[in-house]
């Protein structure tokens, strides 16, 4: 067998062992090892995974994970969220709608501060979905916004996607990091404009509720000046230099914890339980990683994206048109396959074939993220849903799926704005790095 039959072969597999729920990491780092012990010889590949985990486990970057995966903890059991969408719905609640766009604003700051999707969703469900039921709102409405907002997570910095899609693609994490801004808040105000068009087409979704005055609009502002203070301390400071990632990880774990403790909300119990919950994701992003380079390191050996780049070179259709081919295939595959093992799969194999063809590794990065995103949220597999629906026990799956799909249009269209204005992406990264 050819290098090119075997990394063929190796992606088949790989698929077959996910369908038989084996773990994502675990399936990667196997097929990695046994198909560079194909190639190369049995030593070889073992050879191979020390190296690599090694490499995973003492390399500087890498320490990002723990520090960004705790801020988002801590931030969860220091009420946040709660401050947040407190005094987001004391500005917005009273209009049609404004409860689900004070959820969705709510998921777009606790995001700023929590890279995970299903973190971002179930946390912000637990303060605003009692409050949404309790002024009549429709379950599709508020189930829907709910599971569309814990999306921001993962595309808002600091977004775990963007820090898997930099390792695995040698990217700077800190400027994805600032490319996923803009986007983000595109995205957010379209979340906010469907919630608009969708109780504006049928009022019945969301009754108004009463107003707030306006002076108690002006003292809920202080409900997030904690929040707003540790993101601009942590973008801001990579923004500027002065921090990388990792160091602005520091800051902002020290941040959360003082904010916590000045509003008197983090208590012994929570702080054990950010720390235990810090671990284990630690654990499982440092498996899925050591995974994925051992698989990278096997892909690159089989000379499979050269391959597919000299073929799609030859191919008489525009860098566009083989674009819009890959995005679809993200769409597609996001079906059937947990995002994280998307990205881990076929970042390696796609990344630097479009690369090749022209495009901005940032703005591409940017994109793939945004549009892997929407199998969080569609069916069968939608992992943000079937979390949301184990956290709200009376939140059936199909009710979920019903009331995200209008998301997944807006997430269409969030797509499409930053394929033909891809300044959106770059104009602040562009600032970040001369020339």
């Amino acid at each position: 067998m050819s290098g090119t039959e075997v990394g063929i072969a190796g992606i088949i597999l790989f698929f077959v062992l996910v369908f038989l729920n084996l773990p994502i990491g675990i399936a990667m780092a196997l097929i990695g090892v046994a198909g560079v012990g194909v190639l190369l010889g049995v030593e070889k590949g073992l050879t191979v995974l020390g190296l690599e985990l090694f490499r995973v486990s003492s390399t500087y970057v890498f320490g990002v994970v723990p520090l960004f995966v705790g801020m988002g903890f801590l931030a969860s059991v220091s009420g946040l969220s709660a401050d947040a969408f407190y005094s987001i719905n004391k500005w917005i609640g009273n209009v049609r709608g404004g409860l689900a766009m004070a959820a969705t604003a709510a998921c777009a700051l606790f995001a700023a501060i929590c890279g995970c999707a299903v973190a971002t969703a179930g946390t912000v469900a637990a303060v605003s979905l009692p409050e949404m039921r309790k002024h009549k709102y429709s379950d599709t409405l508020s189930l829907g916004v709910l599971a569309a907002g814990g999306n921001l997570g993962f595309l808002i910095p600091p977004s775990l996607g963007f820090i898997l899609y930099a390792i695995l693609t040698e990217q700077s994490i800190g400027v994805l990091f600032i490319s996923g801004i803009l986007p983000g808040l595109l995205l957010t105000v379209l979340f906010m404009f469907t919630i608009w068009l969708m109780v504006r087409i049928n009022p019945r979704l969301a009754p108004t509720t009463p107003s707030a005055s306006w002076m108690e609009r002006l003292v809920s502002l202080r409900y997030l000046t904690g929040a707003v203070a540790v993101i601009v301390l942590v973008l801001g400071g990579i923004y500027a230099g002065i921090f990388t990632p990792t160091e602005a990880g520091g800051i902002g774990v020290l941040g959360v914890l003082i904010v916590g403790l000045i509003n008197r909300k983090l208590k012994w119990q929570g702080l054990i339980s950010a720390l235990y919950e810090t671990i284990r994701m630690t654990g499982l992003m440092f498996l899925l990683v050591g995974g994925a380079m051992v698989f990278s390191r096997f892909i690159a050996l089989t000379q499979l994206p050269m391959v597919l780049a000299g073929t799609i070179g030859a191919l008489a259709i525009s860098p566009y048109a083989v674009l819009a081919i890959v995005l679809i295939f993200y769409i597609l595959v996001g079906f059937i396959m947990d995002i994280m093992a998307m990205i881990l799969l076929l970042a390696p194999i796609f990344h630097p074939v479009l690369v090749a063809l022209g495009f901005d590794p940032v703005w591409l990065a940017c994109i793939t993220i945004v549009t892997v995103l929407m199998g969080h949220i569609s069916p069968p597999v939608g992992i943000v849903v079937y979390a949301l629906s184990g956290m709200v026990k009376d939140a059936p799956v199909f009710t979920i799926f019903r009331g995200a799909l209008p998301f997944l249009g807006a997430m269409l269209v969030c797509l499409i704005i930053l394929i033909v204005f891809p300044e959106i992406v770059l104009v602040l990264p562009n600032l970040m790095r001369p020339g």
